[in-house]
């Protein structure tokens, strides 16, 4: 599916609304790839039903999903899977009764792959994530932060054009995240990917990301690169509201 050349994913006008709730209200959103996109907001802001849209578990009535210049709003998960639109979720949603490799293999089956290329490039991701010693060992015995890493293994052995990570660095130790900053930041280069990162960790936004798209009440707030959006005075109210201390004022 990937290309050297470059690709572009657009979310246009999205809503969703759930009964009377509106989850998300006329977004539009663009990842190309080579891009770290963050997409941050306070709890309930509609991030992670984003994703959902843009992965095809969730519609958006009305609006689009556009890739490389094709509506694939239609798509479901696993056409968006097989066209290049790969994720990870907040629930590690491993394969508990199959091994880690055995939980990377599945998915380069499911795109394709014989089983010895799927095997061949799911040794070749854990090793270059730091987890082949975990190959063996049953998802159901992994620790938690273990399992958000083969998560991700997971979703980039669907060889995506698109990797879309919803809150990676969950309960990781300040030593684990900086080690899933790098790898995040060494994804464009090395998948030829665009990157999308939900992630309630400030520093990690902060550092890995090249714009960071802040929504609020399922509508979307700011875009910019992180400088300018940690100085949002929209943003810093979301955030902290209007009552916070002036020498509070920072995300």
């Amino acid at each position: 599916m990937i290309t050297s050349d470059r690709q572009t994913l657009e979310a246009r006008n999205v809503h969703v609304s759930f009964g009377g709730i509106h989850a998300l209200s006329g977004v539009d959103l663009v990842l190309n790839t080579g891009d770290i996109l963050g997409l941050i907001g306070p709890n309930g802001a509609g991030k992670t039903t984003m994703v959902n849209v843009l992965t095809g578990f969730q519609a958006s009535k009305p609006g689009a999903i556009i890739l490389n210049g094709k509506d694939v709003s239609r798509l479901r998960a696993p056409e968006m899977a097989r066209a290049g639109i790969g994720r990870s979720f907040q629930a590690a949603r491993l394969f508990r009764n199959l091994t880690v490799l055995e939980n990377l293999i599945i998915a380069g089956l499911g795109m394709g792959l014989s089983k010895s290329a799927a095997a061949a490039q799911g040794r070749e991701i854990l090793s270059w994530m730091e987890l082949e010693g975990h190959s063996e060992q049953l998802a159901s015995s992994l620790s938690y932060s273990s399992e958000r890493r083969v998560s991700i293994a997971r979703a980039l052995a669907l060889n995506p054009a698109f990797v879309l990570l919803d809150e990676p660095a969950s309960g990781m130790n300040e030593a684990e995240c900086a080690a899933l900053m790098r790898i995040i930041t060494s994804l464009p280069a090395r998948m030829n990917c665009g990157v999308l990162l939900i992630e309630h960790n400030m520093q990690v936004i902060m550092e890995v990301c090249d714009r960071i798209h802040v929504l609020d009440g399922g509508r979307s707030l700011a875009e910019g690169c992180p400088d300018k959006i940690k100085s949002n005075p929209a943003v810093l109210r979301a955030y902290l509201g209007d009552d916070a201390p002036q020498t509070e004022r920072t995300i």
